[in-house]
């Protein structure tokens, strides 16, 4: 379009708004109460059609609190902007009168639009003259309204570039807004809604991130000062070095504005003039890496990672996460203070965070589901690229290439797992899923069988050794255990050659289907391709004994199915969950299903009592792998080891009627390392948390099978 063109286009357009405007000032003057109403929305251009009432009802986004099960420890914040809604009532006469003396000093007057001052500045604008504005309150409330109902970035730029069409439509909104409203709610709205820099959104939030206070204790000074950052938070921010006189100087005009509106007397506003305007600002932390120092970052990225799984907040994880930081949740999670101290404090007692083998440590609650701690010899903490704290990866390759380790500040989902970190092999934690799998074909607890030095399978091995033909050929971890075997005897010294002969008689896929449904992940790709298919799964003949990769998290919840008398409940980190308008929602709760007979996981647990020094009720144990555990925990106990070969990764896994507790030893960083893992450090770690958290409550015996 030629430019001499576009120049009569725009000429006409501004003799079009100025006629408008004219005529909307001329029909304010005759008839005031109807100019506002209907005479002066008919005098806009019908293109712009009926107004939606969506604006009114739209709200801004607001802070998610994340709490501790006590509903009291606030774990983290979660938001995009720092908000929280408060009613007028809540806030200081103070900064309702402030705003109106900084931005609007005839909003209890006009009803929605100052057409005098919009057809002045309008005329100015257009004329060259400094730039002025003359929005008034109402028309800046729909301004942000129609930013944050904006669905594309499109709509937010429309909102909010200058140019006369969308003051038009401000101004028609703006009256239409006061139909609906009083100007309490709109003032109300009004001050949750504005930006007050620093991260702060709305006056609670200003309040407390500028004076640490809540908005109904702000002085005439705070309140001066926070209406006059409003226009630019920017240009008017106290703690910066050219916006602090700037601050100062508007603070000032806003408190000689207060007092011509009569709001404020002049002894009033000197007194507030003397006040010392504040150099700095408290952003309140947010996110899980917030929250390092108190160890409850790997529980929080656990909320979080599942928050962003559920559908119900959501089609994609965007829209999900979105929600999270602007739905202005009360969440209770299942967080157990005690039982989280008690895990991170055996944990640093047995070795450092700057230890590259990670002592990660899990507890899950039987017949819900609640996983009440997770803690690692770990900072969830991103590492300063700047400053590193992390050492050189223990891979000797990529520290080669100057890669890092993840130690001592990571956050990857160790101890939970997820795609990238599949987790780790457990060894003989895995046997127990081959118990129930017999147990449910009809083999009973006392099924014996001989249990020779060196087992050769029926399985095929292509890395078998000489003489065992090509077949796979476990061995037992001495001489001594060799003879005949049963469930109790054999699960409580861990034999191997019993597990395995007893996985032929139960079938693989048999065995791999109950930890499954005992909720085992299987996130490797070989892993899945193994565990989806029957076909490679019969052939899975190691899987006993643990050769799959597995997290502290899945094996403290299989686990604890057996203690919830077979019924397995997913993990969750959720007790519950409340909308800013108090509605409690469903999503959350654990769901149970039946994932063996109560008969069977009662068998199966009475002999999971012999590993940990405890006594089966319908048998004898005859030996254990952690006999100490029944005594220090003074509970009822079950549970099971897990060596794998060559000591790559060290397990324990003890439980009660009231919690689960899985440790593992593992490198997370170099899965081919030749470090030996020692029970000697995570055994006791996992059962004295065990331990604490049972100080003080009654015992409870297993039911017998």
């Amino acid at each position: 379009m030629p430019v001499t063109e576009r120049r009569h286009l725009r000429s006409a357009a501004v003799l079009a708004v100025c006629g408008l405007i004219a005529g909307l000032v001329v029909a304010a003057a005759s008839f005031p109460a109807v100019a506002m109403s209907g005479l002066a929305v008919k005098a806009g251009s019908e293109e712009l059609g009926q107004l939606p009432g969506e604006l009114v009802e739209q709200s801004s986004p607001q802070v998610s609190r994340v709490y501790a099960s006590d509903g009291k420890t606030l774990i983290a914040l979660m938001y995009d902007e720092f908000r929280s809604d408060v009613p007028l009532a809540q806030m200081s006469q103070n900064i309702q009168d402030a705003i109106v003396a900084a931005e609007d000093h005839k909003f209890f007057e006009h009803n929605g639009v100052d057409l005098k001052g919009v057809a002045r500045a309008f005329v100015n604008n257009n004329q060259g003259g400094t730039q002025q504005g003359a929005s008034t309150l109402t028309m800046q409330y729909v301004r942000m309204g129609l930013a944050y109902s904006a669905t594309d970035p499109q709509e937010v730029v429309d909102a909010t570039k200058d140019t006369a069409q969308r003051k038009l439509n401000e101004m028609k909104y703006a009256i239409q807004v006061e139909k609906q409203l009083t100007k309490q709610q709109i003032l109300e709205r009004y001050l949750n809604m504005a930006p007050f820099g620093n991260g702060a959104y709305g006056v609670a939030a200003a309040s407390q991130v500028y004076f640490g206070k809540k908005p109904a204790d702000l002085t005439v000074a705070e309140a001066a000062l926070l209406a006059g950052m409003v226009k630019a938070p920017t240009s008017f921010d106290p703690t910066t070095e050219t916006g602090h006189p700037q601050a100062l100087a508007r603070r000032d005009y806003i408190i000689d504005n207060m007092v011509d509106l009569g709001q404020i007397t002049a002894a009033e506003a000197a007194a507030a003039k003397k006040v010392k305007v504040p150099t700095t600002a408290k952003r309140p932390s947010r996110g899980c890496v917030s929250v390092a120092k108190n160890h409850w970052g790997f529980f929080c990225d656990y909320f979080y990672r599942w928050w962003l799984d559920q559908k119900a907040f959501g089609e994609t994880t965007y829209d999900r996460e979105r929600l999270l930081k602007s739905g202005g949740y009360r969440i209770v999670t299942t967080l157990d203070l005690d039982a989280q101290s008690a895990a991170r404090k055996r944990i640093t007692e047995r070795t450092s965070d700057d230890n590259p083998d990670a002592l990660m440590l899990a507890a899950v609650e039987p017949g819900t589901g609640a996983v009440r701690a997770l803690a690692a010899n770990r900072k969830f903490k991103i590492d300063d690229e700047a400053d590193p704290q992390n050492k050189l990866s223990s891979n000797p390759e990529l520290a080669r290439e100057g890669v890092r380790g993840t130690y001592p500040n990571t956050t990857n989902p160790i101890i939970t797992g997820s795609t990238g970190v599949p987790g780790y092999q457990a060894g003989s934690v895995f046997k127990m899923f081959t118990m129930v799998a017999a147990l449910e074909k009809g083999m009973e607890l006392d099924t014996t069988i001989y249990s020779p030095q060196r087992y050769k399978s029926r399985y095929l091995d292509s890395a078998a050794p000489p003489g065992c033909g090509g077949y796979y050929c476990p061995s037992n971890a001495s001489a001594s255990e060799a003879g005949n075997f049963n469930m109790w005897t054999g699960f409580g010294r861990s034999v191997n050659t019993y597990f395995i002969p007893l996985q032929e008689r139960a079938g693989a896929e048999n065995v791999v289907a109950v930890a499954k449904r005992f909720g085992v992940q299987f996130r490797s790709a070989e892993d899945a391709r193994m565990a989806n298919n029957p076909d490679y799964a019969h052939e899975w003949g190691a899987f006993s004994l643990g050769v799959s990769a597995s997290t502290p998290l899945d094996i403290a919840n299989a686990y604890a199915t057996l203690a919830a008398d077979g019924m397995y409940c997913a993990p969750t980190p959720i007790e519950s969950i409340t909308t800013a308008d108090g509605t409690k929602l469903d999503t959350g709760r654990s769901t149970c299903s039946r994932a063996t007979s109560k008969d069977v996981a009662r068998k199966a647990l009475d002999a999971a009592r012999c590993p940990v020094g405890d006594r089966a009720q319908l048998g004898s144990c005859a030996g254990s792998t952690a006999p100490q555990v029944r005594d220090v925990v003074g509970h009822p106990v079950f549970g099971k080891t897990g060596t794998t070969d060559k000591d790559k990764t060290a397990a324990l896994v003890v439980g009660t009627r009231s919690l689960v507790v899985a440790g593992y030893l593992a490198n997370p960083d170099w899965a081919a390392h030749t470090d030996r893992m020692s029970h000697g450090i995570v055994n006791p770690a996992v059962y004295e948390t065990l331990a604490d958290y049972m100080k003080g409550k009654p015992e409870e015996e297993f039911p017998t099978p």
